[in-house]
């Protein structure tokens, strides 16, 4: 869930970057007294997400609008399928619609960008998830979309995870003493995980007892050697040359998770409209 006072205060944001002092337009075409009624609405397939914040755009800009929606997040959408019927103040409605619609189409893009991904493994119990790749400053938008699409997410930032990735290990000069300073400053509830480009580092991996093995552009191969070597003593993630084409024959090889930017940094905007 989204927490509604981060929210408003990002929708606020959004609307004085918007808006600035006045909507020229809007504010001298319209009386305070004139209505609108409009109607959201999809010109293509995909999945919704992004209901709450879509809500609160308008309810910042007034209480005066109503909205009813004919669906949640998570929920597939068709083409020309209406989303939810609008109505009150026509200020608060024309300024707030480009907006609103950003929020909704990027969310919805990624919800049904990752819902496509997920579903192409499902056959093999693997979860797919994303990476810190995100936009800044709308990162909490886009991991939740990703939830809402297939329900699994990555770490949510730096202080979620130990991740010891390449520069990491040449800096500290070798995993083994990564893994050895780490454990004796992180709290024990924090988990480890270590990127591995070979099986070298898979092995050094494992004799650290670490919690998380990334595999990261690995043929298929090497990854099915990798698999074999961590021998359920770590959960094992998968990363790097992946995309739609690829992910069957990823999965198959045996690993648990299969993280990628592209149900991110991929996802076109989906074409949604207020008419």
């Amino acid at each position: 869930m989204l927490n509604k006072f981060y929210i408003e205060e990002h929708v606020k944001n959004a609307l004085k970057e918007d808006i600035s002092f006045e909507d020229i337009t809007t504010d001298n075409l319209t009386d305070e007294n004139d209505k609108l009624k409009c109607v959201l609405n999809t010109r293509e397939d995909g999945v919704f997400c992004g209901k709450d914040v879509f809500e609160t755009v308008f309810k910042v800009l007034s209480d005066e609008v109503k909205i009813k929606f004919f669906v949640k997040d998570g929920d597939e959408i068709k083409k020309g399928d209406k989303l939810a019927e609008l109505s009150g103040p026509a200020r608060a409605i024309l300024t707030g619609e480009r907006t609103a619609l950003n929020y909704v189409q990027r969310m919805s893009a990624i919800a049904t960008k990752s819902r496509e991904y997920q579903k192409a493994i499902d056959e093999y119990n693997v979860r797919m998830v994303d990476t810190r790749k995100n936009t800044p400053n709308f990162r909490i938008f886009e991991k939740y979309a990703v939830k809402v699409g297939c329900g699994y997410v990555h770490r949510f930032n730096l202080s979620d995870c130990a991740m010891i990735k390449d520069n990491h290990v040449k800096f500290a000069g070798s995993i083994t003493k990564a893994v050895e300073k780490l454990r004796k400053s992180i709290s024990h509830a924090h988990k480890i995980e270590v990127e591995c480009d070979t099986l070298e580092q898979v092995k050094e991996a494992v004799n650290c007892d670490v919690d998380i093995i990334m595999l990261d552009n690995m043929s298929i191969e090497t990854m099915k050697e990798a698999v074999k070597l961590i021998n359920h003593r770590a959960i094992v993630e998968a990363s790097g040359r992946v995309s739609i084409e690829t992910l069957k024959e990823i999965a198959s090889v045996g690993v648990d998770v299969i993280s990628s930017s592209a149900i991110v940094a991929k996802a076109p905007t989906m074409d949604l409209g207020l008419d």
